[in-house]
This record gives C-alpha cells, sequence and structure tokens, in this order.
C-alpha cells in the first residue's frame, strides 16, 4: 500500500509518521507513506499557496494550481484508489471506514489548511471527503495522521498479533471489555476470577458481556446505529 500526503506543512508529520508501528511497517516494506510539499509545485518567487477569497471573506485558501499540478504528476505515475480530503464537513471517520480504506491499494490525503482549499478541488479531485471530528483544526495534517494510523496498523504483519487489531473496540461495533495484567492483585484490588480460570469460553462470554455494559454505559448510540 501506498499513502500520499500533501500539505503546506511537512514538519508536522515528519515525527508521527515515523515512529512505532507506521515505522516498523514502513522498515517491512508493507506500507510506504510519501510526505509532499506543496510549496514545491507552487511557481512564484515566494511559493505561494493560498490566496484571498473572492466574495470578501476573512482567510486565505489553498489554490488551485500546486494541488491539481501535484496530484495529476502523481496519478501519471500509479493509479490512486482514493484522493481524500480531510474537512470538518467530511463524512465522519469510523472503525469501518478505517477497515474500507486498509484494502485499497494507494490512497491520497490532501490536508485543509487556511480557510479550506479552492472548490473546484474538491469538484473535479477529491473522491472522499473525511471528518475526524466535528471541530475545526489548524489544518489536516493532524487528521491525516489520524487516518493513516488507523489504516496502518490494519494492514496484516504491521502489529505483531493480528487477532489484536480485530479485537479492538469497534470491531464488532463494541467497546473494548477491561483489560487486565500482572500482578493478579494490587492493593488489594484484584484481577476477575474468570481471567484467570483458563476457561477459554467462559472468558470469551465474560468480555462479550462486560463489552455489551460498558458500551451501553458509555457510548449508548453506538448500540443504537
Amino acid at each position: 500500500m501506498r499513502i500520499d500526503i500533501l500539505t503546506v506543512v511537512p514538519e508536522l508529520l515528519v515525527s508521527p509518521l515515523n515512529e512505532s508501528i507506521l515505522k516498523r511497517a514502513q522498515e517491512k516494506g508493507l506500507v510506504e507513506i510519501v510526505v509532499h510539499n506543496l510549496h514545491d509545485y507552487a511557481h512564484d518567487r515566494r511559493k505561494t499557496t493560498d490566496d484571498y477569497p473572492f466574495g470578501g471573506e476573512a482567510g486565505m485558501v489553498l489554490k488551485c494550481e500546486p494541488v491539481f499540478e501535484l496530484i495529476e504528476k502523481l496519478q501519471s505515475e500509479r493509479h490512486y484508489d482514493e484522493i481524500i480530503y480531510t474537512s470538518p464537513d467530511g463524512v465522519p471517520y469510523n472503525q469501518h471506514e478505517a477497515n474500507r480504506l486498509s484494502t485499497l491499494g494507494n490512497i491520497i490525503i490532501l490536508c485543509g489548511h487556511y480557510k479550506g482549499i479552492d472548490h473546484r478541488i474538491r469538484e473535479h479531485l477529491v473522491t472522499r471527503e473525511i471528518s475526524i471530528g466535528d471541530y475545526v483544526l489548524t489544518g489536516g495534517e493532524i487528521p491525516a495522521v489520524v487516518i493513516a494510523d488507523a489504516v496502518v496498523r490494519l494492514i496484516p504483519g504491521a502489529i505483531g498479533d493480528e487477532q489484536s487489531a480485530l479485537s479492538d473496540s469497534f470491531q464488532d461495533g463494541l467497546l473494548e471489555p477491561p483489560v487486565y495484567t500482572r500482578p493478579a492483585e494490587y492493593k488489594g484490588w484484584r484481577v476477575p476470577d474468570i481471567l484467570l480460570s483458563g476457561h477459554e469460553a467462559r472468558i470469551a462470554d465474560w468480555k462479550h458481556t462486560q463489552a455489551i455494559e460498558r458500551t451501553r454505559r458509555l457510548r449508548p448510540n453506538l448500540l443504537n446505529d
């Protein structure tokens, strides 16, 4: 899988994309993540990527030219299954969407910035708009990392125990049940006896019951969806 991220502030992406699971997945050759600086595709002396909006609104708008030039260059080199724009008015990002994206071959993520992007980019290039929540961030770099992280960890071989990803919260529409580790007793608080019993079927039943209870208490909307 290849993920190309387009941004005007690539420095924001250096650390999160080169640590932990994302780093190991790239070292194993499971995914290639390439960050592109949109300023490199602006041709004026100041490398301008934004301009004032028509109509007199406040703020600046990401220009068409650098985005079109870069994406058309990438498309001439390989096929892309999705061109994603990170936007607060996109579809809500969830585990189902991460699962879907993880099955694709190549994706582009365009990081929004300033007041937004020229609408012609959304009309003629973008195939999917994604929001990570109902709030506004300075730019789309953090959402791009969130999207990439959730996708890459689902690629077979990205994490040591593949079953771990399949049992994460939201994979079955429920929150995860409580988890414990050693010591079995700490400050008088004991791990539930069922988890120490070694009885796999009963443990599975307990976990499922706990997952339903926690979801009903903490995120009842998931049970109603």
